[in-house]
């Protein structure tokens, strides 16, 4: 008896294709078109070949942003990571306390970027801001408007405040899912507390970790509302990331080959980067 396959779903799916198309594929390859291009104005265009993307390439402007950008990464997910892990294996199992803390965790992450970084660009001016108040009470020089180093302080740990809740509640939720009777036979064994963490906690939780690490890697990656509205990309061009340095040369310059040219290398960076932590971490578990 021949099979016969009924492609009516085909039809449900389109309107997603057809949304897809508009939201992501027009506008990507919208850029592209200008990448290769120069113009004049007059809504007149040049044939520019590459030359755009061997500029940026050439540019100690993309490279030093690119540096930033990977140290502010590293730094955010050597910290969000493990500290995610700590408050998740603290956090109450039953009881009343679950749900408040869940709702306390989840708090920060209502909380839209612009607004985060308005806060924290209050909360730490000398003059009026609490945190600023606080340090010269304290005889601490704390100024990040003007000093690079309370500049990153500021912007690491602000991301710290408002996205280390992302990683406690995936791995919350990793810990939720694995069943007592591992405990029980963990406690029979006599095993310790960092036995328990790692041979059966840590191995349930990787999964959600890759996902943990994948999402904070990605935004911290392409962080731009944060640090535009506290430091502005100062003092100098400190906190300038490449993102930032993407909207100052589309918007501020309208550089329009550049801009397109940068934001695709850009596009392909995080791409890649992704796609080699994604590796890494699944042929670990594949070997564990």
């Amino acid at each position: 008896m021949q099979k016969t396959w009924n492609n009516k779903a085909w039809f449900m799916v389109l309107p997603v294709l057809v949304l897809v198309a508009f939201s992501a594929v027009i506008p990507l390859m919208t850029v592209v078109n200008y990448s290769v291009q120069d113009t004049f104005g007059n809504n007149e265009f040049f044939w520019a070949g590459t030359s755009w993307f061997t500029d940026v390439l050439q540019s100690d402007r993309f490279w030093d942003a690119l540096q930033r950008n990977l140290l502010f990464s590293g730094i955010i997910l050597a910290i969000e990571i493990p500290l995610g892990i700590l408050i998740a294996l603290n956090m109450p199992k039953k009881g009343l306390g679950v749900p408040v803390c869940l709702v306390l965790m989840a708090l920060p992450l209502l909380i839209p970027w612009n607004v985060v970084g308005t806060i924290w660009q209050v909360f730490g001016r000398v003059d009026i801001g609490l945190l600023g108040y606080t340090m010269a009470a304290l005889g601490i020089e704390y100024n990040y408007v003007n000093n690079v180093f309370d500049a990153w302080v500021t912007l690491i740990v602000m991301d710290i405040w408002h996205w280390t809740s992302l990683v406690v509640l995936l791995c919350y939720a990793g810990l939720a899912s694995i069943p007592d009777a591992y405990y029980q036979a963990a406690k029979i064994d006599g095993a310790s507390r960092w036995a328990v963490f790692r041979y059966i906690q840590l191995p349930k939780m990787k999964r959600v970790l890759l996902i943990a690490f994948l999402l904070r890697f990605m935004d911290s990656f392409m962080i731009y509302t944060e640090p535009f509205v506290i430091t502005g990309g100062g003092p100098g061009n400190a906190t300038t990331f490449l993102s930032i340095d993407l909207v100052k040369t589309a918007i501020g310059q309208f550089d329009l080959g550049p801009a397109a040219a940068l934001s695709l290398i850009y596009f392909l960076i995080i791409l890649l980067l992704s796609w080699i932590f994604y590796t890494v971490m699944t042929n670990s578990d594949a070997q564990n």
